[in-house]
């Protein structure tokens, strides 16, 4: 008989450890009790490995991870062992020894006594309370390992980028690559004032990241090359050889250089070129770029030029109801919520389409406010909400921007489905708002749909569309 709550506990486990990407889903692939009487070769098309090679050597990392000098070892498990033997060492040092310790742990520890998730803010390549969205991390992952690689991750603010960002990097000191985060948020305005400005910026941030000296001095001339040759120079003769491992580049809140065209019209297509000195150049073939970015990109830019249409391409989704009901179960929700039932989670995916931003605000506010989910779903749309604060920043945003605030009330009041200039349906989407079906728009959860809808807006400016 299938051990209770086993899923859970491997999920937790897996988090103790610290696997991530593609040796986190083999892991619970492998030692699913569904899976357990099976071999190997049967296995790892089920965890949707590579190879029965590249399944091997994540399985080599997964005993890795519980040898016995690690912090969770198992005694009886040796690395050097051939044969299946490794696989029933640790599933059954799992079922006997670690897992009535989970549920010991798991009785003991009340809601109260969870630690405080400061859900505002990006979680850590750690944090017990990052959910997987399969197969996006692994995707990213698979995605670095190739030379000279792109990776573009588009979602609208608080979906949890720069949160994957963290397991991406993190992801990538496991491979031993070297990894680089930079967040464009972080430059004060100045910065932004020339081209040349903004690239020394930016050359010399890496270069603290890496803990090398930036000896601009030495490498740069934009009055005889330009700006942009000699950051280019700068990375091809100084900073690349400089480095011995691959480089992960991940550059957060990219789409904060559309507000500076002059910039952005020059460093984005630079960007392009370096992916494409890639095919030709092995220094190159040492950068991985990782872009990430809510909103669509609205300068002009040569389509042979642009970053954005090259690449491997990952839109980040909202939570599914699954994906919902694994977090209410880390938030400890069992006395609030049926855990195991999907209708509560289908409701809510209804409700706030899965955005994780807004699931950790409400499981908080479940598990630490004396709320109940019936009345919590009812006060939803209204200015006493959990989601009060939220709706009102967006709402601000479109107060901003009449006609675009025109057309959300369209999209929330007219039929199921309506269609808008491209521009201001890509606008509404960027902002999490609406969701695209062909040239069709639609509110992207009954939450947008509801409050919006009972907004005022000036009978004129509807007229005027």
């Amino acid at each position: 008989m299938k051990p209770h709550q086993w899923d859970d506990f491997l999920k937790h486990i897996a988090q103790e450890v610290n696997l991530t990407g593609k040796v986190k889903s083999i892991f619970l692939t492998r030692f699913a009790y569904e899976h357990w009487r099976k071999p190997d070769k049967e296995v790892w098309p089920l965890a949707q490995a590579a190879s029965h090679e590249s399944y091997k050597k994540q399985m080599t990392t997964v005993y890795s991870a519980f040898a016995s000098h690690t912090d969770h070892g198992c005694a009886e498990l040796d690395l050097l062992s051939k044969g299946p033997g490794k696989f029933n060492i640790l599933r059954d040092w799992l079922q006997d020894i670690q897992y009535p310790k989970w549920l010991q742990m798991r009785a003991a520890v009340l809601p109260q006594d969870l630690p405080i998730l400061n859900y505002r803010t990006p979680l850590s390549a750690n944090s017990p309370f990052y959910i997987d969205r399969p197969p996006t991390e692994a995707d990213c992952t698979q995605a670095i390992q190739q030379s000279g690689a792109l990776v573009r991750i588009k979602a609208p603010a608080q979906m949890g980028k720069t949160s994957l960002l963290r397991q991406l990097l993190f992801q990538a000191q496991t491979l031993e690559y070297q990894p680089i985060y930079l967040n464009f948020r972080e430059a004060e305005t100045s910065i932004f004032t020339t081209l040349d400005k903004f690239l020394q910026w930016f050359c010399a941030n890496i270069c603290r990241e890496l803990g090398l000296p930036p000896k601009l001095d030495q490498y740069w001339a934009e009055d005889i090359y330009g700006s942009l040759m000699s950051c280019k120079t700068y990375f091809q003769t100084y900073l690349l050889p400089n480095v011995d491992l691959a480089l992960v580049l991940a550059l957060d809140n990219v789409d904060r250089l559309f507000e500076y065209p002059h910039i952005a019209q020059d460093f984005l297509p630079m960007l392009r070129s370096w992916n494409e000195e890639a095919n030709t150049q092995t220094i190159w073939q040492k950068i991985r770029l990782v872009i990430a970015h809510s909103t669509e990109i609205y300068i002009e830019l040569d389509a042979h030029q642009s970053p954005f249409n090259v690449g491997w391409p990952i839109k980040l989704l909202g939570f599914t109801p699954e994906q919902m009901q694994d977090l209410a179960r880390l938030y400890h929700l069992d006395s609030k919520l049926d855990v195991q039932s999907p209708d509560i989670f289908q409701a809510l995916k209804a409700l706030i389409g899965g955005h994780p931003y807004l699931v950790h605000l409400t499981f908080d506010a479940l598990r630490r406010q004396q709320l109940q989910l019936d009345h919590l779903l009812q006060q939803a749309p209204t200015q006493s909400s959990i989601y009060s604060t939220h709706l009102r920043g967006l709402w601000n945003t479109l107060q901003g921007q009449p006609q675009l605030a025109t057309a959300m009330y369209r999209v929330v009041t007219e039929s199921p489905q309506v269609r808008l200039e491209p521009i201001q349906a890509y606008q509404l989407e960027s902002m999490g708002l609406v969701s695209l079906s062909g040239d069709y728009v639609q509110p992207s959860c009954d939450l947008y749909r509801q409050y919006f809808a009972n907004m005022p807006l000036n009978n004129h400016e509807f007229d005027s569309l």
